[in-house]
């Protein structure tokens, strides 16, 4: 197979799965590992793939995130059978941390009023859902706002959660696969997201269908750190099966 040939295969790769792994390709395409490396920098040169510890990883990956609105308007349904199925995991009373997302705002918009919750969030649309309910505390971490997300995030956002010990943390995810756990492009609101999985006793992860079996840049949990996953309907049942066998207890809603 000529270099031009292999640069295609690797790319469609790359373009379905977001990742590239040096051995994989190495042994499928029956070259040298080291030609592998020399077409992963030709295409990182290209700017179609950035190199990482072992492959290479889709630029889109790394750096496309839609818009909030955008996220707003996509999968609604699913989103609000999510949220309704995670309202069974909120306590009558107690602590929760709700990360920023699009699902985790669903959840936040039907919490019931007679509950007596203290609600940690990093994210400014939910402490405003929220701030208003009588039997509500909420509290808000500091640290900079990201604009695509609207989630605080970095050095103070991270040390505030390192002080706290909630009942469930509900965290939103922008991949779930059994290879990589739980993903998202931005760095620092992985780092975020860390800290809460650390600073709840229950994990609850919500994404919709079309988050699963797909990879982004920064990894903030493995499958085993998460107590359930819900997910919508349009999980088929091997594939929740495939991710229950890795850890969770996965919810088709």
């Amino acid at each position: 197979m000529f270099a031009a040939e292999r640069h295609r295969v690797i790319a469609g790769r790359a373009r379905s799965a977001g990742r590239v792994d040096v051995l994989e390709l190495s042994r499928d395409l029956g070259v040298t590992p080291e030609t592998i490396r020399r077409d992963l920098t030709a295409l990182a040169g290209q700017g179609l793939l950035r190199r990482v510890h072992g492959g290479a990883v889709l630029v889109e990956m790394l750096t496309t995130e839609p818009e909030l609105a955008t996220r707003m308007a996509s999968m609604t349904a699913e989103k609000d059978r999510i949220a309704a199925a995670a309202l069974r995991e909120v306590p009558s009373e107690g602590t929760i941390l709700l990360d920023a997302g699009t699902t985790t705002a669903r959840l936040a918009e039907i919490l019931p009023t007679d509950r007596l919750l203290t609600v940690v969030t990093n994210s400014l649309p939910i402490a405003t859902i929220l701030s208003t309910r009588p039997n509500f505390t909420v509290l808000i971490t500091g640290g900079r706002v990201r604009g695509a997300t609207l989630a605080s995030v970095d050095e103070w956002a991270a040390r505030s959660l390192s002080e706290v010990c909630c009942d469930v943390a509900f965290l939103g995810t922008n991949g779930v696969s059994v290879g990589r756990g739980l993903t998202t492009p931005d760095p620092p609101e992985a780092a975020v997201k860390r800290a809460m999985l650390h600073a709840a006793r229950r994990v609850i992860a919500l994404a919709d269908s079309s988050k699963v079996g797909r990879d982004y840049f920064a990894s903030f949990g493995r499958l085993t750190d998460v107590d359930v996953l819900i997910t919508d309907s349009g999980l088929d049942e091997a594939e929740a099966t495939t991710i229950a066998a890795a850890g969770p207890k996965v919810v088709r809603a």
